[in-house]
């Protein structure tokens, strides 16, 4: 048994989260593949197994009922394919590789700048048998396809982040940024064409700090 699954399984216990034990497994496959990259590609500062569960995974894994219920609101696509998530700056994965593992009907799309995470994504998705799940190096500017959600996780600011991905926001979808303090500062600047239409709080189990998500439209 992996060392860790406990301590998951009471994390996702504490977010009335419930998962198979596959993917559980995928999640602690993931955090164990993030380990390894990161000693050579520095992909996260977090180097401890059980702070990355607790910063990266729970805090990630915290998303996913709220995420569920925003997209329950959408619209499906014509072809009843399932949902599309743009994860920005996504990093090592995160939110979007978690959602990929819990959401297997959203098609998970990661984008950043840098290649070296991209290609980590990619290499997570072979690893982990995950067809809904895709690594992109490029910038977020460039994309034009659209996506029913539109996720970052302290990313930047909820102007730049809206303003850049502007255009693969599909008209009928919502924004989710992952933030820390309620980030009353970057709300205030925000154009009256973004639309916060709810804060959300989180409470991260083993993680004494503040959640947000905060839900916009365009």
């Amino acid at each position: 048994m992996h060392p860790l699954l406990p301590a998951l399984q009471q994390g996702l216990d504490g977010l009335a989260l419930p998962l198979s034990e596959s993917q559980q497994l995928q999640l602690l496959a993931y955090l164990d593949l993030m380990g390894k990259w990161t000693k050579v590609y520095n992909l996260t500062a977090v180097r401890d197994a059980q702070e990355m569960l607790t910063h990266h995974l729970l805090d990630s894994l915290a998303v996913i009922r709220p995420l569920r219920r925003e997209l329950a609101a959408l619209p499906l696509s014509a072809d009843r394919s399932g949902y599309a998530l743009l994860d920005v700056g996504s990093g090592a994965g995160l939110p979007g590789v978690v959602i990929a593992i819990t959401c297997p009907d959203v098609r998970v799309t990661c984008v950043d700048t840098v290649a070296k995470k991209a290609a980590f994504i990619q290499q997570v998705a072979a690893a982990l048998r995950l067809p809904n799940l895709q690594g992109l190096h490029a910038r977020v500017e460039s994309l034009t396809k659209p996506y029913d959600v539109v996720s970052s996780r302290a990313f930047a600011s909820l102007v730049d982040f809206t303003s850049w991905s502007t255009s693969a926001l599909a008209p009928h979808g919502v924004w989710m940024a992952m933030k820390g303090k309620h980030p009353d500062q970057e709300l205030a600047v925000l154009p009256e064409s973004t639309h916060v239409f709810h804060v959300e709080q989180l409470d991260v189990p083993g993680l004494d700090a503040e959640r947000c998500i905060i839900w916009m439209r365009g």
